[in-house]
This record gives C-alpha cells, sequence and structure tokens, in this order.
C-alpha cells in the first residue's frame, strides 16, 4: 500500500480532476524516459537507459485505452527502438520547438489538450506543458518546470516518474486496481497484447 499513499498523497483534488479528464498522454525523453544522462562510446554511439517500471506504466495506460505518445528535441534510434517494443507509434523526434508537434498529436488522437497529460523536465518543454490539461514533471525537473507544472512526480526522470504519472491517471479514474487484476493476477493481456510488458 505504500505506492498509493506516495502517488496520491503528492495530487490535491484539483490535480485528481485534471487526471480523471485524461485520454493521452505525450512525454518527453531525456529527462523523463531517461535520467538525462547519454553516454557516448568511442566510435560517437549513444547509449540511453530506460526504466522497466516506466514501461509498465505505459502499458496500463494503453491496456485502459489512453495512448501514448513521445515528443523529443533528439533524434534516437534508442528511443525508436524502445517505442517499438512498448507499442507505442506516434514518436515525434527532432522537434526543438515543440508546440507545433503538440498540436499535431492532438489532432491525430482527436483529443483536446484539456484531455492530454504532458511530462517534460526542461526549458524546451515549457510551451507544451502550458497547453496541457495535465502538467507534469519528475520530481528532479528545472525549476521553471517545477514552477509551472501542476504536478510533480515522486520519483526523478528515468527512475519511475512515467510509472508515477501512469498511475495517478489510472487511479483517479478508477482504473489501476482492475487492470492489475485482469493483467497480472488472472493473466489476461487486454488491448496492449503483442508487445513487451514493461
Amino acid at each position: 500500500m505504500q505506492t498509493v499513499r506516495t502517488v496520491l498523497s503528492t495530487a490535491s483534488e484539483a490535480v485528481l480532476e485534471r487526471a480523471r479528464r485524461i485520454r493521452l498522454v505525450v512525454l518527453d525523453v531525456d529527462g523523463v524516459l531517461t535520467d538525462g544522462s547519454i553516454w557516448t562510446g568511442a566510435s560517437g554511439e549513444s547509449v540511453k537507459r530506460f526504466h522497466a517500471r516506466d514501461g509498465l506504466g505505459i502499458k496500463m495506460l494503453q491496456a485502459a485505452g489512453i495512448p501514448v505518445a513521445i515528443l523529443t528535441g533528439r533524434v534516437s534510434e534508442q528511443t525508436a527502438a524502445r517505442a517499438r517494443e512498448l507499442g507505442i507509434t506516434s514518436v515525434a523526434q527532432g522537434r526543438q520547438f515543440k508546440t507545433e508537434s503538440f498540436r499535431a498529436l492532438l489532432s491525430e488522437h482527436g483529443v483536446a489538450a484539456e484531455a492530454c497529460a504532458y511530462m517534460g523536465d526542461d526549458v524546451p518543454d515549457l510551451p507544451v506543458l502550458t497547453m496541457a490539461g495535465l502538467a507534469a514533471a519528475p520530481a528532479d525537473a528545472g525549476v521553471e518546470v517545477l514552477e509551472l507544472a501542476h504536478w510533480r512526480a515522486p520519483h526523478a526522470g528515468g527512475c519511475g516518474a512515467v510509472r508515477d504519472l501512469s498511475e495517478l491517471i489510472l487511479r483517479a479514474q478508477d482504473l489501476w486496481d482492475a487492470l492489475v487484476q485482469r493483467r497480472y493476477v488472472r493473466g489476461e493481456i487486454g488491448p496492449a497484447a503483442g508487445a513487451s510488458s514493461s
């Protein structure tokens, strides 16, 4: 029960009301799905580290019928590969200025900004955070982001922040417990079948 207390205790009733309206989740990558570190090899290749718990949170959102999209300023094959593994089909990479790409993702999914959650960690995310119905930040986000965000995750980027956001949304919508039972207790895979579970 510790996770329940931690995630829900970080959210005001106003934040929970925003979370109840969410029908699409859009995520930055560096500093959100990763801890922001970029390891570069001798040949110039870059390596990112992703957290399995964040992947599980994404699969839970998808199982609830809430699609997840990626919107990032960098271009990375590791990001593309992780998206494929998780069944994320809406991936916008190389978007230094994110506003128009965010609007395109909303249009693609037929969702209003008020029904979209966005998690970002630094100043390139500020314009999108001002548009999103639920503006979320990892615990270690930049100060400008933390000042603007509606909600701050208990965990840092790349260390479970996305899992926190997923659980917040699904608990606010009274879906989390039933999904856990259906997917992981009774073994009914549901609409997110076919991709890795985390």
